[in-house]
């Protein structure tokens, strides 16, 4: 038997109560729809989201930020520009560090702006450490997709090290075993590469030698 007979055999008010295809019947029902998926995406889902975030990752789920002495001083996600000798220096931005404009140069390979300054980097670096071109990794002549990618890999760090080390008075060996301290190791031990926090590695070495 037809499904919609059926049905209709067993209602006695009629096709026109069982749907209501009317416009304003078609207007309630999206009203309704609409209210419903308002109340369920827009407000359940992101209660229990951020209620969730909050009781199991609330460091995450609050910027990831770093406080010393009671006050923020910046996040681990987000790097920050130095450029005094005795900081370890991160890499360049394409934003100027501004999580808020955050985005890469958008410059092609063949882009001859791009060589240009990439070439004004590898002089600076190659000045400003000591050591050849040829020395120095990509990450620190090169900005990130984001603009504010906090770490630099672990041989961009230790290429710094003895500047750093010279700028603060202390030895070599105490600059390098904070730039070990908190080296990050590969991701499930095949994934990235090591890597270095800079605002917190710089944030120790200033800890350190108070």
């Amino acid at each position: 038997m037809n499904i919609e007979n059926d049905l209709l055999q067993n209602n006695p008010l009629g096709k026109s109560q069982l749907i209501d295809s009317s416009p304003a019947g078609l207007t309630r029902a999206s009203i309704g729809l609409s209210i419903v998926a308002l109340g369920l995406c827009g407000f359940v889902y992101s209660s229990v989201a951020t209620g969730l975030g909050q009781a199991i990752f609330p460091h995450q789920a609050n910027g990831s930020l770093i406080v010393q002495n009671d006050q923020v001083v910046g996040s681990s996600l987000v790097a920050q520009p130095f450029v005094q000798a005795q900081y370890f220096q991160p890499r360049p931005s394409a934003s100027n560090y501004d999580p808020m404009a955050m985005a890469g140069s958008n410059m092609a390979r063949t882009n001859p702006a791009l060589h240009h300054a990439v070439d004004e980097r590898l002089n600076k670096i190659s000045a400003q450490e000591k050591i050849e071109k040829s020395a120095i990794p990509a990450d620190l002549v090169t900005a990130s997709g984001s603009g504010i990618d906090p770490d630099i890999g672990l041989q961009s760090a230790l290429i710094q090290v003895k500047r750093v080390a010279q700028a603060r008075q202390i030895s070599e060996q105490d600059v390098l075993k904070q730039v070990q301290h908190h080296t990050v190791q590969l991701t499930l031990g095949v994934l990235g590469v090591e890597r270095v926090n800079v605002l917190a590695l710089n944030l120790a070495l200033d800890r350190m030698v108070k």
